[in-house]
């Protein structure tokens, strides 16, 4: 009697995936969860049933990496509390910058993978799988790590990241970003075109655009090389893409012909997030900037001739070293010049190998008192704008449930959260909803022509 072959397919295994930080990292996250479904794992939601564990973190904050530790702590007492072992791997810009040091300090680690090489994390199972032991993947590859990701991506929900740029040339003295995510590239536009495209016939009606320093895009054309702004009215012309956003922005990149499309394109979202980071010239000086706070509000005046109704975001850091009282100063009256619509603030906090790091620190107490005077002004000109939206009638993407029954969440063209009373099977649908109450972080109203229940 002839044996019958044994062809029961191997049973999938489970992966969580922890994303610290930046919409990039939501990005690179996503990436990593379709690269390993073809290696045969499935998502889930939490690490308790995991096969694989990893955590895609960042290093931008102060402390960042002692919050992995932390984290790679509770999941070793994790899997000594269920008796099953657990692969566990640290990925993103604390792996970059730790490196070895992550398996010296934490053997239970089983790979670390720098933020350019996670397309290698097959490679790197297969190697745990042949017994090779703890696997440490963090240089700058020379090929491109996108051509080695699946084609197949899809959108998950109405609204879809797409990273087409990485890395920075400009070297902020604040900032470890030129140095885990390494020098500037741009993606082909050829290929971000034919991402877009699956991301729309798989329901994507909103594509934020993602970059370190995603203005200065450069990427290779069909005959030239495309700007960010021949890229975003490329990509308006595709069919069922109703909304184009991007971040994050560096004022020295506002090239003439960004600034035009935000008046052309109406696909581009009235939002622009513009880190400035200080008011004070001497400051930015500091910062390696190369811009003036001058500078900055003239371009910001010529962002609002070409769309009057836009939106700006800023980022700003205070106590920086040898930022004066003088100099915080300055940061308030730029603050209340712009009129942010929202914005993000810190304290400054030295980051390992970074020019500002050996620099003469402020104390403690005074980053603290300014971080609160910085917030509130920037709370009071978000308000002003939440506020200024009341009564009016405005397009919403509905994108997600609300925390009540009956209730969605949407976006504005504003990237407000906006909760209304609708049929969630409409999720997916852009809709008029006319603005009836402003909250901090979030708007509500009804759909235009009805009534307030």
């Amino acid at each position: 009697m002839t044996a019958t072959p044994d062809t029961k397919t191997p049973a999938r295994k489970k992966l969580y995936v922890k994303t610290y930080g930046c919409q990039m990292n939501v990005y690179d996250s996503e990436r990593m969860t379709e690269t390993l479904a073809a290696r045969g794992y499935d998502a889930v939601d939490t690490p308790e049933t995991a096969d694989l564990v990893l955590l895609n973190t960042c290093h931008i904050r102060e402390k960042a990496a002692e919050k992995v530790y932390s984290d790679l702590g509770r999941l070793r007492k994790l899997e000594a509390e269920r008796g099953t072992p657990m692969q566990v791997g640290v990925a993103g810009c604390v792996a970059q910058a730790e490196g070895e040091e992550i398996v010296r300090r934490m053997p239970q680690v089983d790979l670390v993978v720098g933020p350019q090489a996670y397309h290698r994390l097959p490679a790197m199972l297969d190697a745990l799988d042949s017994g090779a032991g703890a696997q440490v993947v963090t240089d700058f590859p020379v090929n491109d790590k996108f051509a080695d990701l699946p084609k197949t991506r899809k959108a998950s929900a109405p609204t879809a990241f797409l990273s087409v740029q990485e890395g920075c040339d400009k070297f902020c003295a604040f900032c470890v970003v030129p140095y885990t995510r390494g020098a500037e590239y741009s993606r082909p536009a050829a290929d971000l075109l034919a991402e877009a495209h699956r991301l729309v016939d798989s329901g994507a009606r909103e594509i934020t655009l993602l970059g370190q320093n995603v203005n200065a895009y450069h990427g290779e054309g069909p005959q030239d090389v495309w700007s960010l702004a021949r890229l975003v009215r490329e990509m308006a012309e595709i069919d069922g893409l109703a909304r184009i956003r991007y971040t994050t922005s560096h004022p020295n990149d506002m090239s003439d012909d960004l600034i035009a499309a935000h008046g052309e394109i109406d696909a581009l979202m009235p939002f622009l997030h513009l880190p400035v980071q200080s008011g004070s010239d001497r400051i930015l000086k500091a910062m390696n900037r190369k811009h003036t706070a001058d500078g900055y509000r003239r371009l910001i005046d010529r962002i609002r001739v070409a769309r009057p109704d836009i939106a700006m975001s800023g980022d700003f850091i205070v106590g920086f070293p040898g930022e004066t009282d003088s100099d915080f100063k300055d940061t308030l009256s730029l603050i209340r010049d712009i009129a942010y619509a929202q914005a993000f603030s810190f304290k400054y906090s030295p980051r390992p190998g970074t020019p500002a790091a050996g620099s003469e620190q402020i104390a403690e107490e005074v980053k603290a008192e300014r971080l609160a005077r910085v917030q509130a002004a920037l709370a009071e000109s978000q308000a002003a704008f939440q506020q200024g939206c009341v009564g009016e009638t405005m397009p919403v993407l509905l994108d997600r449930p609300g925390k009540f029954d009956g209730q969605m969440m949407g976006r504005s063209p504003y990237l407000q959260n906006v909760h209304l009373t609708v049929d969630p099977a409409r999720r997916g649908e852009i809709v008029p909803v006319t603005i009836t109450e402003a909250h901090r972080n979030s708007l509500g109203g009804v759909l235009a022509g009805t009534h307030a229940p």
